[in-house]
């Protein structure tokens, strides 16, 4: 390579900075909008449910009807204007990053954007990451041809601004740039890292600057595990791995169940699901919605032992039927509830039988939040990476790195692939092929 060619190589390189930092910055905005939205429509729904509660059947009636017009009109927006917007969005980019799919149109991020508002504003259990994922991602595309950047670098921009995304969701600008070479492009490539971090970077700037900084959830300082909790978060992350496949085959179980109601319209399937949610929020309205103030009383060791396996079920079906309503919202956040609860339960339990090694269960808690998102995604350092950002503890770094090998171990000797993988098949022109596929 002569002098000329390396330096076009270095100012296309440095061009491409440039443009990931723009693409940070763009993502970081919107999904802060975002999730701002979200928490206002939480706020909204925590009101509306408490005076409704003050007109007794009249308000179960309501109650019902606004959250399944809410997930209906959400259901709508994705079929009328933009059906690549179902779902997550994270299957989307990746089968986009593998020339499966064509690149998002710009009407996906105004319909991402208002049906998760609305999806998740209902209660839903869904994520706010998987919008986030999805709009970065089309707002890189833009920007790359705007910039009149090459193909290859605009496939690099969007698996930036896809991580630009996730960092923006949770605060974690090291996991956005993390789950880019580990789960987005599977390698690691100098301008791929590049732009990842300077997207990330830039999008986090914007939230601290919008939003405030600081851990996501609380976690009590927790001490340096001794040697003789292995074998327990060995153990632990078995039982995460076959509770992460379990829910797995829920998932891909309630979508085919969704598949033979076809002659049902989308809206109609979405309303059932809103007013069966809006049924749940009546009653239990801390059980609806992300999940995030749930998590945080797993960290807190709060709760009986009853009441938190009876969340754990009831979540559990929740967010497999939620994610079966056609509507925009992510896995991410209703996996880390699962995960959190899991690790309380299982802490708790050690803790009665063998007190020496289990005297925080919150500390199982968030390895098992790990663990979980590890089963399901197979992506294990981003979601080591990811929960220690969002809980601020960096003494569970040895635990988690255990319970996440053997939760990457008991699904694939059960043959479950990772979930994302199940779900790029089910989109429709999606040619991945199963070489790709980690299972």
């Amino acid at each position: 390579m002569n002098s000329e060619d390396i330096r076009e190589q270095r100012n296309g390189l440095v061009m491409l900075a440039i443009v990931s930092l723009i693409v940070g910055g763009a993502s970081g905005l919107l999904g802060t909008l975002f999730r701002f939205s979200l928490e206002r429509a939480d706020e909204l729904r925590d009101v509306f449910i408490t005076w409704a509660r003050s007109e007794h059947a009249i308000g179960l009636v309501i109650v019902l009807l606004a959250a399944s017009a809410s997930t209906a009109l959400a259901a709508w927006l994705v079929g009328r204007f933009a059906p690549e917007a179902s779902g997550s969005g994270i299957p989307q980019v990746e089968a986009l990053l593998n020339s499966d799919l064509p690149p998002a149109r710009l009407s996906l991020i105004p319909v991402k954007f208002v049906g998760g508002v609305l999806a998740i504003g209902a209660g839903l259990a869904l994520g706010r990451e998987g919008p986030t994922v999805h709009m970065g991602a089309s707002i890189a595309h833009v920007l790359g041809k705007s910039f009149r950047r090459n193909s290859h670098d605009c496939m690099v921009l969007m698996a930036a601004g896809a991580g630009a995304g996730l960092a923006t969701a949770f605060d974690a600008p090291i996991a956005g740039a993390v789950f880019v070479l580990e789960e987005l492009t599977r390698r690691f490539e100098t301008r791929t890292a590049v732009a990842a971090l300077g997207a990330s970077a830039s999008a986090i700037a914007v939230v601290r600057l919008m939003h405030g900084g600081g851990a996501e959830f609380q976690l009590a300082a927790q001490p340096f595990p001794g040697f003789g909790t292995l074998p327990a978060h060995l153990l632990l992350g078995m039982v995460a791995g076959l509770l992460g496949t379990a829910y797995c085959r829920a998932i891909l179980w309630v979508l085919v169940v969704s598949d033979r109601l076809a002659g049902w319209p989308t809206t109609a399937r979405a309303a059932v699901v809103g007013a069966a949610v809006g049924m749940l929020a009546w009653y239990a309205p801390d059980m609806v919605g992300g999940g995030d103030s749930i998590t945080q009383r797993a960290l807190a060791n709060t709760g009986a032992f009853s009441a938190i396996a009876l969340l754990f079920l009831v979540r559990f079906g929740l967010g497999a039927v939620s994610y079966a309503a056609g509507t925009p919202g992510g896995l991410f956040a209703p996996m880390l509830v699962l995960g959190a609860q899991t690790g309380l339960v299982f802490g708790r339990i050690c803790l009665y039988w063998f007190p020496s090694i289990a005297a925080y269960p919150s500390a199982f808690a968030a390895v098992a939040m790990a663990a979980f998102f590890t089963a399901v995604v197979r992506a294990p350092i981003t979601g080591i990476v990811l929960v220690t950002e969002m809980t601020g503890s960096f003494t569970l770094l040895l635990p988690m790195l255990a319970a996440c090998f053997t939760a990457m171990i008991v699904p694939i000797i059960l043959g479950c692939p990772p979930i994302y993988d199940s779900l790029a098949r089910r989109l429709p022109n999606s040619g991945r092929s199963t070489e790709q596929s980690r299972s």
